[in-house]
C-alpha cells in the first residue's frame, strides 16, 4: 500500500514538473513572440538600423549573426567530431585521458562572460585581431567545442559493440571501421548535436561584446571581396549581432521605437532558434529511420 502511494506521489511530483516548465516555456515564447511580431515585415528584416531615425531594421545584424554562425561551425565541428572520436574511440584510460575529459567538462561549465573575456585577452589583443567576425567566431568555438565532442563522443559510445567487433572480424582496419561504420551509425546524434549547438551560437551575446563588438559599418552588399572593409564577406571587420543588437538597443538606445526594434528582434532571434532546434530533431529522426530502416 506504502509502495502505490509513493508510487503515485512521486508520479504526481514529476508530472507537476513537467507541467510548470512546458507552461513556463510557452508562456516566455508567446509573451516574446506576440510583443513582437507585429513589427517584423520585409523593410525590418532587409534595412539597415539607425540609431537616430525610427524605423531602423536589422539587415546587418541579421548577416553578421548568420555570418559568425557559419565561421564558428567550420571550426569547430571539424575540431569537435575528431575529438569525440579520439576520446571514444583512441583515448586509454590514463592521466592524459583523465585531464582531457576534465578540460572538456570545465569549459562546457564556464559562463559565456568568461569566454567572452578570455576571448577579449587572447584573439583581439593577444593575436591582434581586434574587435572582429575571425575574433568572436574563435570565442564562440572554445565556448561550443565542449558540446560538439560530448555529443560526439556519446553517440559513438551508444552504437552497439557487436556492430563494431563485427566490423573488425572481417579484417577491417580501426580507422576504417570509424570512418565506414561507427560515424554513420552515429551520424544522426552528432548531427542534432550540432544543430543544437548551432542555435546556441546564434542567441549567444555575452562572448560576443567583448570579441566581435557593438556595431558595424553599413555594408555593400554589392562588394563580396572578402578584403574590402564594406564587405559582408570581411572577416577582420566588427560585427553586431542580432542578439548583441538586443542588448545595446535596450540599454543604449536612443531611437523614438526602441521598443518596437527591441520586441521585432528578440521575436526574429527566437523564431530562428526554434528552427535550428526543431530542424534537428526532424533531421536527425529522418537519417536516423533511413539508416535503421524503421518508419
Amino acid at each position: 500500500m506504502n509502495r502505490r502511494i509513493t508510487n503515485k506521489l512521486a508520479t504526481i511530483v514529476f508530472v507537476l514538473c513537467a507541467a510548470i516548465m512546458s507552461i513556463t516555456l510557452v508562456y516566455l515564447l508567446g509573451y516574446i513572440l506576440t510583443s513582437g511580431l507585429s513589427y517584423v515585415d520585409m523593410d525590418f528584416l532587409t534595412s539597415n538600423s539607425s540609431s537616430f531615425q525610427e524605423g531602423g531594421g536589422i539587415k546587418n545584424q541579421l548577416w553578421n549573426s548568420f555570418y559568425i554562425l557559419v565561421v564558428t561551425m567550420i571550426f569547430s565541428v571539424p575540431l569537435g567530431v575528431l575529438g569525440g572520436i579520439y576520446l571514444a574511440e583512441y583515448a586509454k584510460p590514463g592521466k592524459l585521458t583523465n585531464v582531457i575529459r576534465t578540460s572538456v567538462e570545465v569549459l562546457s561549465s564556464l559562463p559565456s562572460i568568461v569566454v567572452g573575456m578570455f576571448g577579449l585577452l587572447v584573439f583581439v589583443q593577444y593575436a591582434g585581431l581586434g574587435y572582429s567576425i575571425i575574433a568572436g567566431a574563435l570565442a564562440l568555438t572554445v565556448f561550443n567545442l565542449p558540446i560538439i565532442v560530448r555529443v560526439t563522443e556519446d553517440s559513438l559510445r551508444a552504437i552497439p559493440v557487436k556492430q563494431k567487433n563485427a566490423s573488425l572480424a572481417l579484417g577491417i582496419t580501426h580507422w576504417h571501421t570509424v570512418k565506414t561504420v561507427l560515424v554513420p551509425a552515429a551520424f544522426p546524434g552528432i548531427l542534432t548535436g550540432v544543430l543544437l549547438s548551432a542555435g546556441r551560437v546564434f542567441g549567444e551575446a555575452a562572448a560576443l561584446l567583448f570579441t566581435a563588438g557593438l556595431s558595424t559599418r553599413n555594408l555593400d552588399f554589392g562588394t563580396w571581396d572578402p578584403f574590402d572593409s564594406t564587405s559582408p564577406l570581411n572577416p577582420f571587420r566588427s560585427a553586431e549581432t542580432l542578439s548583441v543588437h538586443i542588448w545595446k538597443v535596450n540599454s543604449q538606445g536612443i531611437m523614438p521605437d526602441l521598443d518596437a526594434i527591441a520586441n521585432g528582434s528578440a521575436a526574429v532571434l527566437i523564431i530562428f532558434v526554434l528552427i535550428f532546434n526543431v530542424t534537428a530533431r526532424v533531421i536527425g529522426n529522418m537519417i536516423f529511420n533511413k539508416i535503421t530502416g524503421s518508419k
